[in-house]
């Protein structure tokens, strides 16, 4: 099965042979009595030498085989592994140290296949065993038992040595798939090992500014904890202050107390003098309507003429008939009466309330058209009194000021402007 590709030239089996021949050989044993056919198993020189290629490469690894060769021979083998199957498949054509040592050592590797192997005592019962075994893990274990079994037969050994033939080739077939597929994988892992660096460095970035964040943690904690023990620090100063104050003035705590109560029952009292002068003021217009309404009732009377009709009112006669008289100022229940007032007297009634709800631009061109001004004091802005003011001083123009915004006072001030008392502004 095996053709050494130097067949006819010195090749490593003749050094093999050489190296052999060289050795001193012990004198071999003497030569066995005849055994009955079929009963002694052949020795690995008995067997065809076209068995012995395929026996030594599927039962003998190439490691062992050196080590092998070295041992016989007492030194090291230089050649490679070609060669040196080659020259152990040579020397095994014969009976000799190399040949006996192979022989050895397949005994004592495989000594279960063997000792299943002697139970069998048929060609057929090995036949069927070698089919069993050679299709399970131990292989080569079969494959020496069943070629040295005292019962393999020519037809059996070339059967035996057909299916490893193919098995070698089915074995080649899967190398070089295996090989291909190993080829994919160093690939496919040099890929992976590209990735694996790639998540490494970003790993390794990651980690140093986790590392960065959590040293930044940790000095801001280090900060807040010293911050912490300075707050508790200064809180410890200010307690032993309170307590020494507190131990100074004993009655401390109830003074600030009883302020705090007087704080609060004087805005008690400002509330109550909101909600009094509130009374007040709507007090005092209640009052002004009942006069307003009481002037009406006894005006109505006096003017009725005999017969049931009102009488048109004669004016009385002084310097108002026909006069302008602006009111500014006085509280908006009071405007009826005012006006009422003022057209006893003869003269035209106008007003201006001399604070924000009249446009005070208006109040321009109402002093503007009186003849006589009576400013209410007590119930105008600030504005309107000065701007009153300063009209009647720019244009000489009559101007009274009255202080208490009333019905008594506005007509005391009207019998005034007709007997000539009211005069104009001076600087």
């Amino acid at each position: 099965m095996c053709q050494h590709p130097t067949a006819g030239l010195p090749g490593p089996e003749t050094t093999v042979a050489v190296a052999l021949s060289s050795q001193p050989q012990p004198p071999g044993p003497a030569a066995p009595a005849a055994l009955p056919a079929g009963t002694r198993r052949h020795r690995l020189w008995d067997l065809d030498p076209h068995t012995h290629c395929a026996l030594i490469g599927v039962c003998v690894p190439i490691a062992a085989l050196r080590r092998l060769l070295d041992k016989v021979l007492g030194g090291q083998a230089v050649a490679d592994d070609c060669e040196l199957h080659s020259g152990a498949v040579a020397e095994c054509r014969q009976r000799n140290r190399l040949s006996e040592a192979l022989h050895k050592h397949l005994d004592q590797r495989y000594p279960l296949a063997l000792s299943q192997a002697a139970k069998l005592k048929s060609t057929e019962s090995l036949a069927a065993w070698w089919a069993l075994a050679s299709a399970g893990h131990d292989l080569p274990g079969a494959f020496w038992a069943t070629l040295t079994h005292p019962r393999c037969t020519a037809a059996l050994q070339t059967k035996v040595l057909g299916q490893v033939h193919m098995l070698q080739h089915q074995v080649g077939m899967a190398t070089r798939v295996e090989l291909e597929r190993f080829t994919a994988l160093i690939d496919e892992n040099a890929v992976l090992a590209r990735e694996l660096a790639g998540a490494q460095g970003r790993s390794l970035r990651q980690a140093a500014a986790f590392a960065q964040r959590v040293d930044a943690l940790e000095a801001d904690l280090v900060r807040q904890r010293a911050l912490t023990v300075a707050r508790q620090t200064d809180l410890a100063q200010q307690r032993e202050l309170l307590a020494t104050l507190e131990a100074a003035a004993p009655h401390l705590r109830d003074r600030l107390k009883l302020t705090q109560e007087v704080h609060d029952l004087r805005a008690r009292v400002q509330d109550l003098q909101r909600e009094l002068t509130a009374s007040h003021e709507q007090l005092q217009r209640h009052r002004l309507r009942a006069e307003a309404a009481a002037a009406r009732r006894v005006v109505a009377p006096a003017d009725a003429a005999p017969g049931g009709t009102v009488a048109a009112a004669a004016p009385p006669p002084g310097k108002l008939v026909d006069c302008a008289v602006l009111c500014v100022g006085g509280r908006p229940a009071s405007v009826p009466l005012y006006r009422l007032v003022v057209e006893r007297t003869g003269g035209r009634f106008l007003h201006h309330d001399g604070g924000d709800e009249d446009n005070p631009a208006r109040l321009d061109a109402t002093l503007a058209a009186a003849d006589l001004v009576i400013c209410q004091t007590g119930c105008v802005s600030h504005g309107a009194y000065w701007r009153v003011k300063d009209h009647c001083k720019r244009t000489g123009k009559r101007c009274l000021f009255v202080e208490t915004p009333s019905r008594t006072a506005l007509e005391r001030a009207l019998a005034d402007a007709v007997a000539g008392g009211a005069t104009p502004v001076q600087g």
